[in-house]
């Protein structure tokens, strides 16, 4: 759980350790393989899923605030290859405004 804290760590001020673990805890065994633990913002179909799973049914945004919150959280980590999916999905929550669904 750690690492995952400490990615989060560099792209956000303040990190909430339970939404991390929450995070961690929907994307269950996806985590276990390599490839399915990063996001590749350079895939649209990636994107997409992004956007109509943990985007819309997770954090219930709408198209377009998702549009713009994936955007946003892949500018944060803009430089990085390998970007793990559960800073993406924190960083998309923050950007959207969206932490309080884990609540």
């Amino acid at each position: 759980m750690s690492e995952y804290v400490e990615d989060v760590k560099k792209y956000a001020k303040e990190v909430d350790e339970a939404v991390v673990a929450k995070i961690v805890k929907y994307c269950g065994i996806a985590l276990k393989s390599k490839d399915s633990s990063l996001v590749s913002t350079s895939d649209k179909e990636e994107l997409a899923r992004v956007q109509k799973g943990f985007a819309t049914k997770k954090l219930g945004l709408t198209a377009d605030a998702a549009e713009k919150g994936i955007a946003a959280a892949a500018a944060r980590m803009k430089g990085v290859r390998n970007k793990s999916r559960v800073t993406f999905y924190y960083l998309l929550a923050e950007e959207t405004q969206s932490m309080d669904k884990f609540a």
